[in-house]
């Protein structure tokens, strides 16, 4: 599995974090940006271009976004296809995220998450399968076709 991460600058000490805990996990991450802490940056240009690839690649890769709130990001990562982006608030929620509703995108707030939280939260969301049962997968199509209006 690969994943994308990107934060702005109110995000990025995270990002360098969550990216070296993941490719010491052995996941192959994709750093999108930003590269440097860029008090100036807009966490839009970071959004986008993960929600970008995780719209372009449907075969279960998956992306980590963080910036000051979570809002933005997950606004952004939202407005692609089939891109299905969760604000993380906790690991349950996580779960339920992933479990029930297949996100593939996780939002993360560097404000409002400490970053032993943001860990547990980005482990959860990487090892919770997708259930499969037949009540979401329903769901899941009348998802797909508001995304389609």
């Amino acid at each position: 599995m690969l994943i994308y991460i990107g934060a702005d600058h109110r995000g990025f000490k995270f990002k360098e974090r969550l990216k070296a805990i993941l490719h010491d996990q052995g996941y192959e991450v994709t750093d999108v940006g930003n590269e440097i802490y860029d008090e100036k940056d807009d966490y839009p240009d970071f959004a986008a271009e993960v929600g970008r690839r995780v719209s372009a690649e449907s075969g279960g890769n998956r992306g980590v976004l963080i910036c000051g709130s979570g809002a933005g990001v997950d606004i952004v990562a939202n407005k692609f296809h089939d891109v299905r982006s969760v604000l993380g608030i906790s690991t349950d929620q996580v779960f339920d995220a992933r479990h029930d509703d297949d996100v593939n995108v996780l939002s993360l707030s560097a404000d409002f998450t400490s970053e032993a939280d943001a860990e547990k939260m980005v482990r959860v969301f990487l090892d919770t399968p997708f259930s499969g049962e037949e009540r979401h997968k329903r769901r899941l199509k009348k998802i797909a076709a508001a995304d389609n209006q």
